[in-house]
């Protein structure tokens, strides 16, 4: 096992390993007051994982409540949000209980936005379920649903108290999932780390996953140290994101996020080379990566169509777009862009 520790406007711990769903009672009890816990899972991961969750925390003490919806990122919304608010108010819980996210990212978006606004905070831990969410969506302390206008558009930054990362549960991922989330951890790669990104390319889908997580891990800690609430140099991390958004979007989310991270990746790439901002090696070094893994590397959608769904974007500053843009393998910058500009450098990676 692996311990990461974060340090933000909270401490907490990051544990990675084998076996590790079957000590969350202990692992709870030592950081939360034994009293209820509150499993939020979905109809996807709740019939593998819940009944063990459940059954670690009450042997540990625990008054034991779930919650299950619908899986996929369609349930991210204000409906299921304010459902669960309703249902744990219904079971008096408290500031002393606590909430455990059991799922992927939409489970840990939604329930760490829950756990921020009910009762004004309560503790909650993550227990990710996916890669995506082991190596990213998990740490850090974003939390969100979607609104009709864009993702994640309503939130809070929000750390969880523990991040309890069992590797034997990404042994259930269909194997299209499990590589939709390599493509946040090829982000990691290109961002910030070449060692990395050289061991991807070489191992391809049989890389030592507890290693490989914990290493993401810990370049993601290392950037909310510096940035908790993405002011600056968190915004790196939105590599492959402001095309990636779009690209969800238009396809009604039958596009998962990290297919479209990867799209996004490509794009902003090829753009890079256009524009001069790197070579043309780069870009041929993130085809490679994307092609070892299956991922895409390219979409159907127009600019046009692109920037109508990137004008609603979070991200968006007044007229302009902070882009994080590739320069060589392990360095990327940001880069302001206005509107304007924006889709002649989209149509130029496309």
């Amino acid at each position: 096992m692996k311990t990461i520790q974060v340090t933000a406007s909270s401490e907490y711990s990051v544990k990675i390993g084998s076996g590790l769903l079957h000590t969350l009672g202990a692992e709870l009890s030592g950081i939360c007051k034994v009293g209820t816990a509150a499993i939020i899972s979905d109809s996807n991961v709740w019939p593998l994982y819940g009944e063990a969750a459940k059954a670690s925390l009450e042997s540990a003490g625990y008054r034991v409540i779930n919650i299950v919806f619908p899986a996929g990122e369609q349930s991210k919304n204000g409906e299921t949000y304010l459902s669960v608010l309703n249902y744990l108010a219904d079971c008096h819980i408290t500031r002393s209980d606590c909430i455990v996210a059991l799922g992927g990212g939409v489970v840990g978006d939604l329930s760490g936005f829950v756990a921020a606004t009910f009762l004004r905070g309560i503790p909650y831990i993550q227990v990710p379920t996916t890669l995506l969410a082991a190596v990213d969506s998990s740490v850090g302390g974003k939390t969100a649903i979607d609104l009709t206008a864009g993702k994640n558009l309503a939130g809070a930054f929000y750390q969880p108290r523990l991040v309890l990362c069992d590797t034997d549960l990404l042994t259930t991922l269909p194997e299209d999932i499990f590589r939709a989330g390599c493509a946040e951890v090829i982000k990691y790669g290109v961002l910030f780390d070449n060692c990395l990104f050289d061991t991807l390319l070489r191992d391809g889908l049989s890389f030592d996953r507890e290693t490989v997580i914990a290493r993401c891990v810990e370049l993601k800690r290392d950037v909310v140290a510096k940035d908790e609430f993405d002011t600056g140099h968190r915004q790196l991390l939105n590599l492959g994101h402001t095309v990636g958004h779009a690209v969800e979007a238009l396809s009604d989310f039958t596009v998962s996020h990290g297919e479209a991270v990867a799209v996004g990746m490509a794009v902003i790439t090829a753009a890079a080379v256009k524009y001069g901002i790197c070579g043309s090696d780069v870009l041929q070094q993130v085809r490679s990566i994307l092609a070892k893994f299956r991922l895409p590397g390219a979409t159907q959608y127009s600019a046009q169509a692109l920037m109508a769904h990137i004008l609603s974007d979070k991200k968006r500053l007044g007229d302009s777009v902070t882009l994080v843009v590739p320069e060589a393998i392990g360095s990327c910058r940001l880069r302001p862009t206005s509107i304007d500009e924006l889709k002649d450098l989209i149509e130029a990676g496309l």
